[in-house]
């Protein structure tokens, strides 16, 4: 695939717990942007936060939270990002979790494969 120039990044924002299809809510939008072939995705952890619903995850040093936010970015052409946003909500409401779900524009300067 060459990607570059103009594109778009979705980016998800979701709860740790997040449960669809026997898989957490996380693992379930990656392996769909895998399964849809978009460009590039990466998931990690956020280690404090708020959202529409008012609570606040805290990760103090010696201790391990529980429940931290998942934040999902994905790069790929507007119209793939756009549809797969669609797939998302749709994940997103059969788990029965809150979440975000934006799209952002970018300029992609280089795509390649690894060869490590």
């Amino acid at each position: 695939m060459v990607l570059d120039g103009d594109a778009k990044k979705l980016k998800i924002i979701v709860s740790e717990e997040g449960i669809v299809y026997q898989r957490s809510l996380y693992e379930a939008i990656l392996f769909a942007a895998k399964k849809y072939k978009i460009a590039g995705a990466t998931a990690h952890k956020g280690i404090l936060s708020y959202g529409a619903d008012d609570l606040a995850n805290n990760a103090k040093a010696f201790s391990l939270p529980e429940n931290m936010p998942v934040i999902i970015e994905m790069v790929d052409r507007e119209e793939r990002i756009y549809d797969f946003a669609e797939i998302v909500s749709k994940l997103i409401d059969k788990s029965g979790c809150g979440g975000i779900v934006y799209v952002e524009s970018v300029d992609v300067v280089t795509y390649k494969k690894s060869v490590c």
